[in-house]
């Protein structure tokens, strides 16, 4: 569990993506089982997506990929940026030396 914290923190340096991701973590995951249990389906999917976006949008601005992208990459053998550049700017330990 330690890793995967350590890894989700190195992965969401940048105060705009951390931004993003605390409005699209729960609208992704939160407000859109709401609406499917209200039965309002069409919410549930807007909700649901548009989650994903400023999620996916986040990690644009930190410069890495998804963790969904980085997942079907290494499964498909393509090149993925799990780290982005902007890292050094946030207090990334991996790139202190």
């Amino acid at each position: 569990m330690k890793r995967f914290i350590d890894n989700y923190i190195e992965r969401h340096l940048h105060p705009v993506n951390r931004l993003l991701h605390l409005i699209g973590v729960p609208l992704t995951f939160v407000v859109s089982v709401i609406f499917l249990v209200q039965e309002q389906y069409w919410y549930a999917l807007a909700a649901f997506v548009g989650g994903y976006i400023l999620q996916f949008a986040g990690h644009a601005v930190e410069g890495n990929d998804a963790g969904e992208v980085v997942l079907v990459k290494r499964l498909a053998g393509k090149p993925y940026t799990e780290f982005g550049p902007r890292s050094q700017y946030y207090g990334s330990e991996a790139t202190k030396e």
